[in-house]
């Protein structure tokens, strides 16, 4: 399986911000881990096999958990970008969803008693 782009980084290392959750929150191990975070034991497993990147909404609940911030979090995995970048598709408007006409005037409000 291939790895994710932030695998590259040499900094990197999920394990590191993993190990100190479970000495944080004084767990014995991953599926604990799995548990307190509620996510599947094997996003644990994949993220520390560098198969997954530490998501946005992991790292939001780590630090609903935990207290600590998010770029505390980020810092202790390694990963030190200040920038993210977006794909020119995101945020916009698929082409199914147009918006619908306006409606006509003479039929919007002016209802015959």
């Amino acid at each position: 399986m291939a790895h994710h782009a932030l695998a590259s980084q040499e900094s990197y290392n999920p394990n590191h911000l993993l190990d100190i959750l479970l000495g944080k929150m004084q767990l014995k191990n991953d599926a604990a881990l799995s548990r307190m975070l509620e996510v599947a034991p094997p996003v644990i497993s994949k993220i520390r096999h560098h198969r997954l990147p530490v998501g946005a909404s992991l790292l939001i609940r780590m630090h609903e958990v935990t207290g600590m911030s998010i770029r505390d979090l980020r810092d202790l995995m390694g990963d030190r970008r200040t920038k993210y970048r977006l794909s020119d598709a995101q945020g916009r408007p698929k082409a199914s969803e147009e918006k619908p006409a306006a409606p006509d005037a003479s039929t919007s409000g002016n209802y015959a008693h």
